[in-house]
Formats: structure tokens, sequence, C-alpha cells
């Protein structure tokens, strides 16, 4: 095929050898089947910020880590150097945690190199070679459903054990190789620390995850793992190995109603002394207490 322009580098300094194939075109980026190094691989090529179709991102950018304080006034400002800053910071996120959630034996793609807003990394395949299908294109036996919802919540946990989150994590995004579920997508992940929004992005995430697979398995519809997995990781208890129950009702208090009447009462008796004393320095304070 015509090497893509924006290939055309990579393979003139030897990076890439040759180009295979076209393998997606997203909202994000197009991926491109590529021999490197003598190694089948795959090019994550980033569109232009203004080709693409990824709404909110502010959400997402809360609590990133920029590198000076003109770059985030730049930022701010919304300048083409601006502009140029957030889209680098986007791209070298999800760079960023490929590395870390690799490291941490979450089911990533292997990245490889990164060069000119192109991403080279591991071809994530099927049992025959070919490049594995999304979670979205199988059609699963409960069994299975099961087992790969386990594993997908058991990354989710290893992941923010490290304190990410993928943010938009669903069946379009997950790949299926031999071995199981293989998350991909990663520009919007997010600092669970940061992040105001982390909670709900990491609850969103699981519930996803049960909508998905409760088509095949109907009982994972009922579970609540984002709760559980979020009250964990706040109280400092959550860690990779964790055994979850994926139910979760809250910490319920009995009310101390004796406690509260006399709390009332108190209240009370405040404001009539407040009143009297307000009474007797001046009448006319009293009255406009009183009103």
């Amino acid at each position: 095929m015509k090497i893509p322009k924006r290939l055309e580098p990579l393979v003139q300094e030897g990076l890439i050898d040759a180009v295979l194939g076209s393998l997606k075109s997203g909202k994000e980026a197009a991926v491109y089947v590529v021999r490197a190094e003598g190694v089948i691989r795959c090019a994550k090529v980033y569109k232009a910020v203004d080709q693409r179709g990824f709404h909110k991102q502010s959400l997402y950018r809360e609590g990133r880590q920029v590198r000076s304080s003109r770059q985030a006034r730049a930022m701010a400002k919304g300048s083409r150097y601006g502009r140029q800053e957030q889209e680098d910071v986007w791209q070298n996120t999800e760079v960023d945690a490929l590395y870390r959630l690799a490291a941490a034996g979450v089911r990533v793609p292997q990245p490889v190199n990164f060069i000119d807003g192109v991403l080279l990394m591991e071809l994530i395949t099927d049992a025959d070679g070919e490049a594995a299908p999304r979670l979205n294109d199988l059609e699963l036996a409960p069994e299975q459903a099961r087992a790969y919802h386990a594993s997908l919540i058991a990354d989710v946990v290893k992941m923010l054990c490290i304190g990410l989150i993928h943010g938009d994590l669903s069946e379009f995004n997950i790949l299926v190789d031999a071995h199981g579920p293989v998350i991909i997508d990663l520009p919007q992940a997010v600092d669970a620390a940061a992040n105001n929004h982390a909670p709900w992005m990491l609850k969103r995430d699981v519930a996803n995850l049960a909508a998905y697979f409760g088509q095949f398995a109907p009982e994972l519809l009922t579970t609540s793992y984002g709760e559980e997995i979020w009250h964990l990781y706040e109280h400092g208890h959550l860690t990779p190995e964790i055994s979850l129950t994926g139910h979760f009702k809250g910490q319920h208090r009995t009310v101390d109603l004796d406690g509260l009447l006399h709390e009332i009462h108190d209240a009370d008796a405040e404001e009539m002394r407040r009143r009297q004393l307000a009474q007797d320095s001046d009448p006319l304070d009293a009255e406009s207490v009183s009103q």
C-alpha cells in the first residue's frame, strides 16, 4: 500500500521497514500494520486535534501535570502553541500509561517507540496470528463472559493501584487475543488522585463492563464492583491481589436519636439566651432580632 504521509519519516529513518496495511481509523487515530525491525507491529498515528471526535476533554485533562507555568498559561489561553502543547500532553498520556500499565501486569499492548505523534507498539493477534477482534464483535458463552469480566475487573484494580483510571472503558476499546481481553486506547487516562471526576469515571468504566457482559451472564448486571473498588481505594485497602465480592451497600450508621434531640435542645437554649441578652442590652435590637 502507499505509505501514509505521517509514516514516511519513520520509514526513511529505518524505524519502519514496511507498511503492510490499514487496521482501523477511529475518532482519535488511524492504526496501521507495519513491519519494524523484522517484527510485525502496529503504528498508531494520532489525528490532528481539529480532526478528532472525542468530546469533553477538559474532564480528562483535570489534574494532569505540565512541564512549566508557561505551558499551563498557553494551554489555558488556547493559543496555537497552547493547543499544540495540549496535544502533546494528550498523546504522551497514552504512551506513559501503556508503559506503566504493562509494568504493573495489566493486559495492554506493549509500547515500543513514540516519535512525532506516531506510537509503535505490539500488534495484538488472535490464535491464528490475525489482528485480534474487538470485544464488541464477539458472541460469548456465559462462562466465557464471566471469565473475561473477572479478568478485566482485575485489570481495573491493578490500574487503580498505580493511580490510573481508563476513563472511557467499554467493549469498543478492548481486544480479545488467544489469552483473553486486552485494554487499548488510553489517551484520556485519568490520575485518580488529582481528578475530581475520578470516582464517577471509575464507576462508569466498571458499569460499562457489567452492562456488556450482563447480556451473556445476567447476574453481572446486579453487581456493584465500581463502588466496592473505589471505597477500598479511598480507604487505602485496595491491592492488586484483593478478593472482591461484587456487592457494596455502603456504610450505614445508626442514628443516635437521644444525642440528636439533646443537640436540638441545646441549640434552642442558646438561641433563647442570645435573644435575652439582646433584649437586656437594647429593646430595639431585640425587636429586630425577633423579626
